[in-house]
């Protein structure tokens, strides 16, 4: 906790808590814009303008003028109407707003606390704050990747995005942890094991974003092999040693797929572990861990044998959610123990 001021703690912990939940519909809609192809439909960044959408014929049609300069457009989509358009339009604005309403939902809040708590003991909700505006500016440079000479943004420059999405959606769960009154449990594990496997599922995020990127997942629709075999056929096994091979799709789903069998085994020895050493404290948490695991690779498997259709695909980012959160409230838990412990 950072005040003793339990009525201060409260109020800080809402609206984190909002924070949270509104990341998380951001990242929902920022998955549901990129697999609608929408996210190039806008092709200006207007910082203040950009809160208004059109609002007449004249407006839509200087939009849509503006997306027809684009390779996407003249490449692609050649024969998009103006009311098709439209439809894409209003995703990548609505991601794109709810960009801004975080950013003005995060700093007056955190304004009007730093009056009530020393600044220096919110710190890292400032960082936070920084980390979010960084944000924007990595969303643009996704973007504007997109605009000359190929109908798609950079997966390297979109994984990033997401990444720092699921990392702001950490720290501010986090935090928000520490502003509540959890029992802590009287042993733990080593301090590294649920870091590592959090750093492994934010691995698999990256490599996710990826698949999402080159639209890898449209390839390869059969489980557990690879069309006929474990490796796909079209590639060398040795090429996944280069760093070119995070450019290819086959590859890059089948690190996709195999970290997905790495993290489940990660998970059976922290289990094993928390059996063994008898951490009754940490059940229930690691039940719900497995539990969110075991779903979302149900889900990432139905993902790929149904090629990778928006519905399925959304679910899967969706639960990504839920087995981030539930692992950093795993990580939580063990180092408050620690920290009881050392203190």
């Amino acid at each position: 906790m950072y005040t003793k001021n339990y009525e201060i703690n409260h109020k800080v912990s809402f609206w984190l808590l909002i924070m949270f939940l509104i990341i998380s519909f951001m990242i929902i809609v920022g998955g549901l814009t990129r697999l609608t192809d929408s996210g190039l439909s806008i092709t200006q960044w207007q910082l203040f303008s950009g809160f208004i959408p059109p609002l007449n014929q004249k407006d839509w049609v200087y939009y849509f003028d503006l997306y027809k300069k684009i390779p996407e457009f003249y490449l692609q989509n050649y024969t998009m109407t103006l009311e098709e358009f439209k439809i894409i339009f209003w995703w990548e604005w609505a991601h794109r707003f709810l960009g801004r309403l975080i950013g003005i939902a995060y700093l007056i809040p955190l304004i009007y606390f730093s009056f009530k708590i020393s600044i220096k003991k919110l710190v890292p909700l400032y960082l936070i704050f920084l980390l979010i505006c960084f944000q924007g500016f990595i969303g643009w440079y996704m973007v504007s990747s997109g605009l000359v000479d190929r109908v798609d943004v950079s997966h390297f420059r979109l994984a990033t995005h997401l990444i720092i999405a699921f990392i702001i959606l950490s720290l501010i769960f986090f935090n928000y942890l520490k502003f509540k009154s959890f029992k802590k449990p009287p042993r733990s594990l080593n301090i590294f094991i649920p870091v590592i496997f959090l750093l492994l599922i934010y691995l698999q995020i990256t490599f996710g974003a990826f698949v999402s990127g080159m639209d890898a997942g449209k390839i390869y629709n059969s489980w557990p092999l690879m069309g006929t075999s474990f490796f796909p056929d079209d590639s060398n096994l040795k090429e996944i040693f280069y760093i070119s091979s995070l450019s290819d799709r086959s590859i890059v789903q089948f690190i996709h797929r195999n970290l997905a069998y790495i993290i489940l085994l990660f998970y059976m020895y922290i289990l094993f572990k928390v059996y063994h050493l008898k951490l009754n404290d940490f059940f229930k948490t690691i039940y719900f861990v497995g539990f969110i695991l075991f779903l979302q690779i149900i889900l990432g498997i139905i993902t790929l044998l149904s090629g990778a259709t928006i519905f399925y695909s959304s679910l899967h980012q969706i639960s990504s959610i839920f087995l981030v959160s539930s692992s950093i409230y795993f990580l939580y838990l063990n180092l408050s123990s620690n920290q009881q412990l050392s203190s």
